[in-house]
């Protein structure tokens, strides 16, 4: 079905929310937070993200628990770092957007090892960053982890953020618990789908009663892990259905993916091989180097390369959905649209240009400079940047 096209720089609502356009900064690692802290560089790079004219300004990634960090860098929401999350937000304030934090819990994602804390799961599987497994969390752990998320949502919200995104993709822990290779369990959190998606369900729940009808909440939901054996479109498409009854999510943002077994899913484009071994100290550089092509697979870049999986959800669900994947210019932003999305999300193309959204909206025939080479994806372990925007490669754009 074709939907009624409207204008994405027209001012719009998500939730409790008046936002002035319809494109949202995803929530794209900065390598900005080093010893876990906000740093000047972190705020630096959000202000000119929110001057470049994006609706939401998206900050990532919150852990809420210091295990749930993806390593020691990470930020994760504490009392100790409230005035600098502050300031946060009231950069992005400032230059007119509103500001989102994205909330989520590493699972067996996390780097047990730097966290010097052991990586968590639905059971017991691999933790390859840590070089270790995961402790299958017990009931109690789960009643823990609640308890965290609420802690965290409220320390989000008195620090001025306007919205939340929840993080269920990606094989993170809320993520692992829905799929069926990674959760093994046989209590109430395992087996049926109704059953290993109740954690994603909790969390909602649990995020929505802490801060009430005020805040925009919406999560970023798996379609496909993109591994045999995991999580797939139809379970998805029920538990969006699952999300959307329970009524405590304003949106969903579709994506698509595991970090732990196939990454390259979510970005398509050349897989940066070379450059990912060599972020890292052996064995994990030669582990790289050698299963290189079956970790980093290739996907072929193509505009809106997720909007045709994507319509199975828009299909599925009448609530407002969020697309990401490819949208780097008007045409991509208008097709979007016409299939029934309500806002789009940008990553890459902003880190090259941080005021695309301004360009677009100068003028619609602007051609986004992001060549979707993924060069910035191993900069993420340092300092998440363009390399072609910053010199360090040449630019194409350049005659």
């Amino acid at each position: 079905m074709k939907h009624v096209s409207v204008s994405p720089f027209a001012p719009a609502r998500l939730g409790p929310l008046t936002v002035r356009n319809r494109l949202i900064k995803a929530a794209t690692f900065e390598g900005r937070t080093r010893d876990s802290q906000v740093s000047p560089d972190l705020i630096a790079f959000h202000r000119e993200i929110a001057a470049g004219g994006v609706g939401i300004c998206t900050v990532a990634y919150c852990a809420v628990s210091p295990e749930g960090r993806t390593d020691r860098n990470a930020l994760w929401l504490r009392p100790e770092i409230a005035d600098d999350l502050t300031a946060l937000t009231d950069a992005i304030h400032g230059e007119g957007a509103k500001a989102a934090a994205q909330l989520g819990h590493a699972g067996p994602v996390a780097n047990g090892a730097s966290n010097r804390a052991r990586a968590l799961g639905p059971s017991r599987n691999p933790a390859p960053l840590g070089g270790t497994t995961t402790r299958k969390m017990t009931v109690a752990d789960i009643a823990t982890l609640l308890a965290n998320y609420r802690r965290a949502a409220r320390l989000a919200v008195d620090a001025g953020f306007d919205a939340l995104e929840l993080h269920f993709g990606h094989n993170y822990l809320p993520s692992s618990f829905l799929s069926p290779l990674l959760n093994r369990r046989r209590d109430g959190y395992g087996g049926s789908l109704a059953n290993r998606a109740r954690l994603c369900r909790e969390i909602a729940a649990t995020v929505r009663d802490e801060v009430g009808p005020d805040t925009a909440l919406w999560a970023k939901l798996n379609l496909r892990d993109g591994v045999p054996g995991g999580f797939d479109i139809d379970e998805s498409c029920r538990v969006a259905q699952y999300l959307e009854s329970d009524g405590h999510l304003d949106a969903l943002e579709p994506t698509v993916g595991s970090s732990l077994l196939n990454p390259m899913y979510l970005f398509h484009g050349t897989p940066p091989r070379r450059e990912f071994a060599a972020v890292f100290d052996n064995p994990m550089r030669l582990g790289l180097r050698i299963a290189g092509p079956v970790f980093l697979r290739h996907y072929p870049y193509r505009p809106g390369y997720l909007q045709p999986l994507a319509r199975q959800l828009r299909a599925a669900v009448s609530m407002p959905l969020i697309l990401l994947g490819g949208i780097t210019d008007r045409a991509s932003i208008d097709a979007a649209s016409a299939d029934g999305f309500d806002f789009v999300a940008l990553g890459r193309a902003l880190l090259r240009e941080p005021d695309l959204p301004n360009l677009i909206a100068a003028d619609a025939g602007h051609r986004s400079r992001c060549v979707h080479c993924n060069q910035c994806m191993p900069t993420i372990y340092t300092r998440t940047r363009c390399p072609i925007r910053t010199g360090e490669l040449p630019d194409p754009f350049v005659a």
